[in-house]
């Protein structure tokens, strides 16, 4: 099954995959393509990036010049951006635009749904990102519509499937929970602190909700937190002020701080956002990371 309205480039936009250092010394462009693609997430053993396009997902060596190869999920295709490895790499954890989890083998193979059924009432929909160090838990976002809104919730699921636990009360929109590598924070956006809509700054809390705290306090609207493998460094995505969501094609800044906040680096400001850095995509060795820019322009 095809994707039922994907996102597509503009004409004479193309995509660059990117694999930056951590410090922004060596930024390269290790694959460009007329094609849409999103969200790279680095294999555990180092061998592989995984990205999305056209609602598929495929694998790309972390130098550019092995691949793209096609992971099949048949029947479930029309994926959505938010995928993750398993932290022992026999797995992908993924979303589908039918609004629930599969697991699937890391080579592909017939995914097997991990989310819960819902009262259609709810229009409940999981979007996933990320996955608790021991390979146990799943931290997802879990939108529904609330008196004619749209609610967006911070929350867990077993990555083997069973109950949800609901981590943030709604009052506010959050995205892109990641766990910190230690298993002690789970790191995300959200609206909480903004005084004008769309506001959103990094934060963290605690695996059980507690113990919130704010980490960035800037004027940039600032996305998707991912941690280093090693915990040392946090790279995330900054979309301008007075942006609302994390729409495409927006002057975007990747930063890096402190895993606590503080000593920001700007590493890259291109055309970018939406797909850009969706999900973790830090080489295993935390000396490296990949994002997607999506600049005007011809292949070479």
């Amino acid at each position: 099954m095809r994707p039922k309205s994907p996102r597509r480039l503009h004409d004479g936009q193309i995509s660059q995959l990117v694999v930056a250092s951590r410090d922004g010394s060596r930024v390269e462009v290790i694959y460009e393509t007329t094609e849409l693609i999103e969200a790279p997430n680095w294999m555990p053993d180092g061998k592989w990036l995984v990205y999305n396009g056209d609602g598929r997902l495929f694998r790309i060596s972390p130098d550019g010049t092995v691949g793209p190869s096609r992971i099949n999920t048949a029947p479930i295709e029309d994926l959505n951006n938010d995928h993750v490895v398993s932290p022992d790499g026999k797995h992908l954890y993924i979303s589908a635009n039918d609004g629930h989890l599969y697991r699937v083998g890391i080579d592909g193979g017939t995914p097997e749904r991990v989310s819960n059924e819902q009262d259609p009432s709810r229009g409940f929909r999981y979007y996933l990102h990320g996955i608790s160090p021991d390979g146990e838990t799943l931290a997802y976002v879990g939108l529904e519509l609330e008196g004619g809104k749209v609610i967006t919730r911070v929350c867990t699921i077993p990555s083997a499937g069973g109950p949800d636990t609901v981590l943030t009360d709604g009052a506010c929109p959050v995205d892109g929970p990641e766990y910190s590598p230690d298993g002690a924070w789970i790191y995300f956006n959200s609206e909480a602190a903004a005084k004008v809509p769309g506001h959103a700054q990094v934060f963290r809390m605690r695996p059980d909700g507690s113990d919130l705290q704010q980490l960035t306090h800037d004027e940039l609207v600032n996305w998707f937190p991912h941690l280093s493998p090693d915990g040392s460094i946090v790279a995330y995505i900054a979309f301008p002020q007075g942006t609302v969501g994390h729409p495409a094609d927006k002057d975007v800044i990747i930063r890096t701080m402190r895993p606590e906040g503080g000593a920001t680096v700007d590493i890259d400001r291109f055309n970018g956002g939406q797909g850009s850095i969706n999900v973790a995509s830090w080489s295993p060795d935390s000396k490296s990371f990949a994002y997607v820019r999506y600049p005007s322009g011809k292949p070479k």
